[in-house]
């Protein structure tokens, strides 16, 4: 069965950006080549709205069938609002957390992102997995593309 990877905006936007471009390029050749799945969620869409065109356009290049999409949901708002009122994050954050949620209640096998600051975070990786159990969901596995790079067996 293939990975299911939930990707946030910062996925997209990471192809064009140097510091990030290497492992997402790779994370799209995985794409490409049927080992994985995207899981995308209407967020995405609305947040692609205000990026650059040839980040807008970027995720077009794709047929629909590499792409697993999600909604947002009542009870992603309402697990996303728990993740701030539990001061993981602050209201600022409350898209980052919707996608956390989403990510969450879609048992995903992980959340690729770049935004070091309120997902790919230790700390707030542990906050958001402590909601989640207590809450009786399961824990989410988060990472960067780096960490999700095939590495061939020597």
């Amino acid at each position: 069965m293939k990975q299911r990877i939930y990707i946030d905006t910062s996925i997209v936007g990471g192809y064009f950006d140097d510091e990030f471009k290497d492992a997402t390029i790779k994370l799209f050749e995985r794409l490409e080549n049927n080992e994985i799945i995207f899981v995308v969620s209407d967020l995405l869409d609305l947040e692609l709205l205000g990026a650059p065109k040839r980040v807008r356009e970027h995720i077009l290049k794709y047929p629909a069938n590499k792409f697993q999409r999600v909604d947002l949901t009542e009870e992603a708002v309402r697990l996303a609002d728990s993740y701030i009122q539990e001061n993981v994050v602050g209201r600022t954050s409350l898209e980052d957390c919707r996608h956390i949620a989403l990510a969450t209640i879609n048992k995903v096998d992980v959340l690729a992102s770049w935004n070091f600051k309120h997902i790919v975070n230790l700390d707030r990786i542990k906050g958001y997995n402590s909601v989640n159990l207590r809450l009786g969901y399961s824990m989410i596995e988060i990472r960067s593309p780096r960490d999700l790079m095939n590495y061939e067996n020597d």
